[in-house]
């Protein structure tokens, strides 16, 4: 597996949108509201990959996992979009992806991690919880009076 950072040399915005999409598909009926994943288009992910730091992992030519970050204020890097191609999760590719994202994070200087992911996806708080994330947080999407999402951080040591 190869870690690679999304910059201007990426070309395939398609299959990033497929990989997405794909990785995120379980989530559809069990979410509410919709997932943003819904409104990606290459042209978004393109635009995301100039305003943030983007990863992709490749295995034998094949993408099968991304994971998008951005600095938020001077202590924390946030990361969004981590998705891994079903049928290869729970083989170290996402771990792979939260490796760079934490070597960005050291040298950006900052302190922490940050991820949200949907109060529904009990599955997803585990293994955040398994790699180092905690609930720091309950929140709601605008228009939403119950909790739809949890926020979750994992500090870094120096």
């Amino acid at each position: 597996m190869e870690i690679l950072q999304i910059d201007e040399s990426f070309k395939d915005w398609d299959g990033l949108l497929a990989l997405v999409l794909a990785a995120f598909d379980y989530m559809h009926p069990l979410i509410d509201p919709p997932s943003s994943a819904l409104k990606l288009t290459p042209e978004t992910l393109r635009a995301k990959a100039a305003e943030e730091i983007g990863y992709a992992a490749m295995m034998d030519g094949r993408l099968v996992g991304c994971l998008f970050c951005r600095q938020e204020g001077a202590e924390t890097l946030y990361l969004g979009k981590l998705a891994v191609l079903p049928d290869l999760q729970g083989k170290g590719i996402g771990r792979a992806m939260l490796a760079a994202a934490e070597g960005v994070a050291r040298a950006c200087g900052v302190t922490r991690l940050k991820l949200e992911t949907r109060i529904e996806l009990k599955g997803n708080h585990e293994r955040f919880a398994a790699w180092g994330f905690r609930r720091v947080a309950e929140k709601s999407h605008p228009g939403y009076e119950r909790t739809t999402f949890v926020e979750m951080v994992k500090p870094l040591q120096a």
